[in-house]
């Protein structure tokens, strides 16, 4: 899949944390976390595990830091 379309998903995906269970959330966080790793963004792929990190502990602000944070850099890729 040629990088824009990706980039595409991942924002998708990034959107989507708005809706669903906790586990849910966490699982689209870890997708976008391997698709960040296999383009080459380890930097990007870490923050996307602190996000995933900061839900599990209950700490939205940080989760919602993060995933703009994520959104904005992603969008960049392109």
């Amino acid at each position: 899949m040629p990088t824009a379309a990706r980039v595409d998903v991942l924002l998708s995906i990034l959107n989507a944390t708005d809706v669903g269970t906790l586990d849910s959330v966490a699982d689209k966080l870890r997708q976008v976390q391997e698709e960040l790793r296999g383009l080459d963004q380890p930097e990007l792929a870490a923050r996307a595990d602190e996000a995933a990190r900061a839900l599990r502990r209950g700490d939205l602000a940080e989760f919602k830091r993060a995933r703009a944070f994520l959104q904005s850099k992603i969008g960049h890729l392109r």
